[in-house]
């Protein structure tokens, strides 16, 4: 893992693939608490379901001899994001105070460029209006924009949970400890799969588990320094 410069915050998440059972429950978690509408069978055949966080499965090996397992995959929050380079009007763009990588929907015009640049391929198109059926659309998150039609969304590590954090540790003259942020997916993965926290703060346990041997990172070889890091299996 890249060292970031002096006094800078680098949230960021580790997903230990050896404790992953690929239960999917931060799948559910993470549409629940960002207001992701369910898909159905329509939109999982045309390939317009949106997923945050979605639950990837993996082959290895050749035949006879394949194993299968489960990646969860947000997006990565990339130091150098790609995607930030080709949006013509800044809709997306990377907080310098925190490394996270946003989105600001009512300024996207959906040309998409964004979700041709990026290698993860993390980013979803709302080709429809969003639609909840009852009861689910009672269960709508306050704190969270709902897109519209026509606009690009994508994984903000649960943001509007830091600023609530900010909010909540101000109103009590303190400044924000460790476990005040945390995302929706690690706070529900029954395994303890999935572990956020400051990167940047060596102490933190999340750095720690960045600087594993088992630690490394999908496409790394692109460059752009991803702060989703996994643990390998078995080692």
């Amino acid at each position: 893992m890249s060292e970031f410069e002096e006094g800078k915050t680098r949230y960021g998440m580790v997903i230990d693939l050896d404790k992953c059972n690929g239960c999917g429950a931060f799948v559910t978690a993470c549409q629940s608490e960002n207001n992701i509408p369910p898909s159905n069978p329509e939109l999982a055949n045309a390939r317009r379901s949106i997923r945050w966080m979605d639950l990837m499965p993996m082959t290895e090996g050749k035949f006879p001899h394949v194993t299968m397992r489960m990646l969860p995959r947000p997006c990565m929050h990339c130091e150098h994001p790609p995607c930030i380079k080709v949006c013509p009007v800044r809709a997306t763009y990377f907080s310098e105070e925190t490394g996270i990588v946003g989105q600001i929907y009512y300024r996207c015009i959906g040309c998409r460029y964004c979700t041709a640049a990026c290698p993860y391929t993390v980013r979803y198109f709302n080709w429809f209006p969003q639609e909840w059926p009852e009861p689910v659309d009672q269960l709508q998150n306050p704190d969270v924009t709902v897109r519209p039609k026509g606009v690009v969304e994508k994984c903000t590590f649960c943001h509007h949970r830091l600023i609530k954090a900010r909010e909540d540790a101000r109103a009590q003259g303190r400044t924000m400890q460790p476990g005040d942020y945390n995302t929706a997916c690690a706070q529900s993965c029954p395994s303890g799969a999935i572990t956020f926290g400051k990167l940047s703060d060596h102490k933190s346990e999340v750095s720690k588990q960045a600087r594993s041997k088992r630690a490394f990172k999908l496409l790394e070889d692109l460059g752009t320094e991803p702060k989703v890091i996994y643990l390998r299996e078995g080692e």
